[in-house]
């Protein structure tokens, strides 16, 4: 459901930097297309069953058999989410810098697999875990946590997992869609399926690890649900390599990074300058792809030419005076923190359908019949939600909204991002009475009610991520120049991350203000309800200053504004 487009900007990065394997020219015939792509979209695949397979059952792992407390297992898992994510970044400058997305993508899946592979053996060494605790120790908190030696492998295979994880999340989609041509109309029509059928793929990579690893994990061995994630990962690494001779490849361009930071060092270094009395004095002002806007002007100081540099003619050197197209550049990346910053509660709150939501699954009735179903299982009803709503919006939402708005678009990027905001409150005034009437059934009168309760909250997440992740990925590659694209996919991550921080924070702060009495292992004698209740307080207030944000966006294609409009 990405659909990427071009506003106007010339993208140097695409010029004669396509190659095959042995850095000749492409032959369309004989490389790319959808056999490549295809072989591509197998790392992803494998990746989101390895991490789904992990982080929606990892909580039940770490509180039943390691003997760690909720607040503490939350935090776990939230932190390795978070790591993942923003480990995107690392790997998406190293694929800009240095390495190309496809060593990039072959090396981060190796370093997945061999993630997984230590955490099979953290999860099946009897020496890792601590010593058996039955229900009576339980009940008396007499079981005996896992030491920080047992627990270290744990690590080591979770932050490996989470390394090579973000290689491959912030590389493979861009691989992929380099195997089209968007000069071809065909091949840029197939390159936006390649799109569809990329998010549609991870969403069945999804449904497999919550449905089928998570059933095997409990009740088989999470030897045997991780190793199978790891074989996966390994053919996923065989399939990448045995593809390389038709594959196309784009040579790295250097990260828009260092782009970003050098224009900040020159503004920094020339402050004391005074600005010239017209933008047109600044370098490179007449070759400009990008309109020159007025907003953030102390940034045009990178690009004022001082007396040395035009003595010397070095108003080319990057290091010692920015261009216009460069300044700019950097001042779109600025105006999409505002934004940035208010999509990172929203992942706070999905983060809780991986470790509370989970938690309270345990000790409520599964059964259909004879058959248990695993507490990790119940997060498939997200995933189904996402592709129920996914399929909704362009099918009927966007379609409709067409009708009302007159506006091709149908719904604005924005707009999506503000309707997975109030879903995201939804749900959690949602959980948080559901939570309440449970422990109280429980307590009172010693009765579990069904987990399918849980499907408010799944249900309401899931439509708040059908808006919000389509709408924040579309809103970071439109509205971000085209040659940062990797980069602003790299801004999107860094929201889901922050989000897991963020998660982790406020279980901590939650945990000492509190004085551990609404977080604790036994739900029943805790206040989980309340916990739920502050995210729907603090997203409603995250949504508030979302819509002052959002008011005040101007989208990139309303930017231009002619030299004219200077002199009125």
């Amino acid at each position: 459901m990405v659909l990427v487009e071009s506003h106007g900007e010339k993208d140097d990065s695409n010029e004669g930097t396509v190659v095959d394997f042995r850095g000749n020219p492409v032959d369309k015939s004989k490389t790319g297309g959808w056999l490549a792509a295809g072989l591509i979209l197998g790392s992803e695949l494998s990746e989101r069953i390895c991490v789904m397979g992990i982080s929606m059952n990892l909580v039940t792992y770490l509180v039943g058999d390691l003997h760690i407390s909720a607040a503490k297992s939350a935090t776990i898992v939230t932190n390795f989410m978070g790591a993942l994510n923003l480990l995107g970044l690392l790997g998406g400058f190293l694929a800009d810098a240095k390495l190309g997305r496809y060593l990039t993508v072959a090396l981060s899946a190796s370093i997945t697999a061999l993630g997984v592979i230590l955490l099979t053996l953290a999860t099946t060494i009897p020496s890792m875990r601590p010593p058996y605790c039955d229900d009576y120790r339980r009940k008396h908190h007499e079981c005996i946590e896992a030491n920080g030696r047992q627990l270290a492998l744990l690590y080591a295979a979770l932050y490996t997992t989470a390394l090579g994880g973000g290689g491959i999340k912030s590389n493979v989609s861009g691989f992929g869609s380099d195997q089209f041509d968007v000069g071809d109309p065909k091949e840029e029509k197939a390159m936006i399926f390649f799109f569809n059928r990329f998010y549609f793929g991870i969403s069945l990579g999804s449904l497999f690890a919550v449905i089928v690893l998570v059933y095997i994990q409990d009740n088989v061995g999470r030897g045997w649900g991780y190793g199978i994630s790891a074989v996966t990962m390994v053919i996923a690494v065989a399939v990448l390599i045995c593809g390389t001779p038709w594959y196309r490849f784009k040579k790295p361009q250097g990260s828009p990074l260092t782009i970003v930071w050098r224009v900040l060092l020159l503004a920094l270094k020339k402050k004391n300058q005074p600005y010239p009395s017209h933008p047109s004095l600044l370098n490179d002002y007449d070759n400009r792809k990008v309109p020159y806007t007025p907003r953030f002007k102390f940034l045009d100081k990178a690009a004022i030419l001082d007396d040395n540099c035009a003595a010397n003619a070095e108003k080319n050197n990057p290091w010692l005076v920015s261009t216009v197209t460069h300044v700019e550049e950097v001042k779109m990346v600025i105006k999409l923190l505002p934004i940035w910053s208010t999509c990172i509660l929203f992942w706070t709150i999905y983060s809780q359908m991986t470790t509370f939501t989970v938690e309270q699954a345990t000790i409520m009735h599964r059964k259909i019949g004879s058959f248990v179903i695993p507490a990790g299982s119940f997060s498939a009803f997200l995933i189904i939600s996402i592709l129920l709503f996914t399929s909704l919006n362009e099918k009927f939402f966007v379609p409709l909204a067409r009708k009302i708005t007159h506006n091709p678009q149908g719904i604005t990027s924005l707009q999506r991002i503000g309707i997975g905001l109030v879903f995201s409150v939804a749900a959690m005034v949602g959980a948080a009475i559901i939570e309440k009437e449970r422990r109280e059934i429980a307590v009172e009168k010693e009765v579990k009610i069904s987990a399918f309760w849980l499907l408010v909250q799944f249900f309401l997440v899931g439509a708040g991520e059908a808006f919000a992740y389509v709408g924040q990925l579309e809103f970071f590659i439109r509205e971000a120049p085209d040659r940062m694209k990797s980069m602003s996919t790299g801004l999107f991550l860094s929201t889901i991350s922050m989000g897991f921080f963020v998660s982790s924070l406020l279980v901590s702060i939650v945990d000492h203000v509190t004085d551990r009495n609404w977080l604790r292992n036994n739900l029943n004698k805790g206040k989980l309800n309340n916990f739920y209740w502050l995210l729907a307080v603090l997203g409603f207030l995250n949504f508030l200053v979302f819509l002052i944000f959002a008011s005040r966006h101007q989208y990139k294609m309303q930017l231009p504004i002619e030299p004219e409009q200077w002199e009125k």
